[in-house]
């Protein structure tokens, strides 16, 4: 928004250099603090929807246990709808009949936001692989931030995962 107001080809009032340099600094020195503040608020406050269809949601009731405590790791269980949730994680088989709805949970969830893909059968279609109904991972329908492997993934693996996407999520530009 800086960026856009200091711009020196959109913005008629910006002809003098003096301006147009002062747009820069002040672009650099707010926007990344605000980029940061931004996104440590996404980091630890992720508010995930979770599509279940096979034993991996067994392992994520495991990592959102006691014993596990994701919630500890910024992963709020969401009891809300899905225009409040930024992130997905799809466990276990998806079909070709599935596939649609997955797609439309994903674009009633606002932006930004993120997709784990969890167990083998989200990832490459697990056992069923070959079968004519079940779909070959989920990166064909939806664009998959961070790949959980395992069949199913213990809930360190998962904590690992939500770890990485963090991770991801910290580089990230602003918005």
């Amino acid at each position: 928004m800086l960026k856009e107001f200091f711009n020196q080809e959109t913005a008629p009032h910006a002809t003098n250099v003096l301006v147009g340099k002062l747009g820069d600094i002040l672009v650099r020195a707010v926007g990344k603090p605000i980029d940061y503040a931004i996104n440590w608020g996404r980091i630890w406050s992720l508010w995930p929807v979770h599509l279940e269809t096979a034993c991996c949601s067994v392992e994520f009731g495991a990592a959102s246990s006691p014993r596990y405590d994701v919630e500890r790791f910024g992963i709020i269980e969401a009891f809300g709808s899905l225009r409040q949730c930024d992130l997905i994680v799809v466990m276990g088989t998806i079909t070709r009949k599935m596939a649609p709805r997955l797609r439309m949970v994903y674009d009633q969830m606002p932006d930004p936001k993120y997709v784990i893909a969890m167990g083998a059968c989200a990832i490459t279609g697990g056992l069923y692989f070959d079968s004519y109904n079940v779909l070959p991972g989920i990166d064909g329908v939806l664009p998959v931030d961070i790949y959980v492997p395992g069949c199913p993934p213990r809930p360190e693996t998962l904590i690992q995962g939500c770890m990485l996407l963090q991770e991801k999520i910290k580089r990230m530009k602003g918005a």
